[in-house]
């Protein structure tokens, strides 16, 4: 996008085109305005439309140009938190909410999929959350046992049969979590968008908000095309990409921004495949820098990491990324890489969501913390069934909190680049 082939790489080159979706030309009047076509706001679209509303989608650029389209694709559930936290941080009553809500969030990304035939590569094999060395392996024997004690589908894996569906020595065990698949997260976007358009709904990219007003009974969101659209409700959905030059800046000035780089392989000949991820899991490791891969439907292993593919870094991470893949996988020492590309996640101080309400009749969910697709799909859903008036405020799985902006934000987010590319630049040699 933006004849940039870092921005989306691999999956806008495979994805399925986007549906039509033209600048807003003309004003318009509705029952509900969202702005952002990534997962949160395409999916409150589709459910807002599907319930009888008159929504309209405006995204600045284009449908998944954000973190939704750039992502590595693991359909997980739960957060970062480990599952007995949430009461802690929440309590009782959103915290066992919560978990119940992003506990099922894979099914609701699956069920969307199969329901409207969106051709995302969608594989729900599981996936694996391999521990490296002894603390790691803690970790995930405590993640495991919490988890166990809600009844949810995962199993805990011993080195050798961690080696088995890996394929490396490099883990020491891994969690497997039956809920939970991969897709390809562009096309996806771009399957909810045409699901969306299908239920009745409008959606149009090229078409930033520069301003909204308030007129009382309703809001006036103002476009840079000029054309304005008329709304009851707003659904501000633009997490991480928000513009802070634009009428909810604050949102993004509570979000601290962490790059993430993917590259891909060739595709693997079948000898090699039989051998790596046998079974087709999607991997992340317990390094605080952390690691990721899985395949695409073409065989490629997407491998990735923290890190931006910008300046310096570009160099820094590829190097480290072609290292580190070969010390997982000594077979892959020479294999060639086809794409590389990178974008930003949003992150809270506590690696929880936020519920928002701006202004009056304005709702906002932001602050996915690297778990965006199952989260952003199912917390879209609630803010269609608050705006329909199917639930209440105090019936959604986060209270509604005051935006608060990030302390020292610049300088966190620089430390993050500046931190992977010390630890890329020495590691995996």
């Amino acid at each position: 996008m933006k004849n940039d082939p870092r921005s989306h790489g691999l999956w806008e080159a495979t994805a399925p085109s986007a549906p039509v979706t033209p600048p807003l030309r003309a004003d318009q009047t509705v029952d509900v305005a969202v702005v952002g076509a990534g997962y949160t706001g395409l999916s409150a679209a589709l459910h807002l439309a599907a319930g009888g509303a008159r929504v309209t989608v405006l995204e600045a650029e284009e449908v998944g140009f954000g973190g939704s389209g750039r992502n590595v694709g693991l359909v997980n559930a739960g957060m970062w938190v480990m599952p007995e936290e949430l009461p802690n941080v929440l309590g009782q009553t959103y915290g066992a909410r919560l978990l119940d809500v992003l506990g099922n969030a894979p099914n609701l990304v699956f069920d969307l999929i199969q329901r409207h035939a969106i051709d995302c590569q969608a594989n729900r094999v599981g996936t694996l959350h391999c521990s490296v060395g002894r603390r790691g392996l803690e970790e995930i024997t405590e993640r495991a046992r919490q988890w166990a004690t809600l009844k949810a589908p995962v199993q805990l894996l011993d080195a050798a049969a961690t080696r088995a569906r890996t394929g490396s020595d490099a883990y020491s065990g891994a969690l497997l979590d039956l809920r939970a698949g991969t897709i390809q997260p562009l096309a996806y976007a771009r399957g909810l968008a045409r699901a969306a358009l299908n239920a009745g709904a409008t959606v149009h990219t090229q078409t930033p908000v520069v301003a909204a007003h308030d007129q009382g009974t309703h809001w006036e969101l103002r476009t840079q095309g000029g054309a304005t659209v008329r709304a009851t409700w707003v659904i501000v959905a633009s997490n991480a990409y928000s513009n802070l030059d634009g009428p909810w800046a604050s949102l993004r000035e509570e979000l601290v921004r962490l790059p993430y780089f993917n590259m891909a392989t060739v595709p693997l000949a079948p000898e090699l495949r039989k051998q790596i991820l046998p079974e087709g899991q999607g991997v992340w490791d317990t390094r605080q820098v952390l690691s990721s891969f899985r395949y695409d439907a073409a065989g490629r292993l997407v491998f990735g990491s923290v890190g931006a593919l910008s300046g310096a870094g570009q160099r820094i991470h590829t190097q480290w990324g072609r290292r580190a893949l070969a010390k997982i996988y000594p077979a892959l020492k020479d294999i060639a890489f086809e794409h590389e590309w990178y974008g930003t996640i949003g992150m809270t101080s506590d690696a929880l969501p936020r519920l928002h309400r701006p202004a009056r009749n304005t709702v906002s969910f932001s602050g996915y913390n690297g778990r965006g697709i199952a989260p952003g799909t199912v917390l879209g859903r609630e803010l269609a069934q608050l705006v329909l008036g199917n639930k209440a405020e105090e019936d959604l799985p986060l209270p509604v909190s005051t935006v608060q902006r990030a302390s020292l934000r610049r300088v966190r987010e620089c430390w993050y680049e500046c931190g992977a590319r010390l630890v890329h630049g020495m590691g995996a040699r």
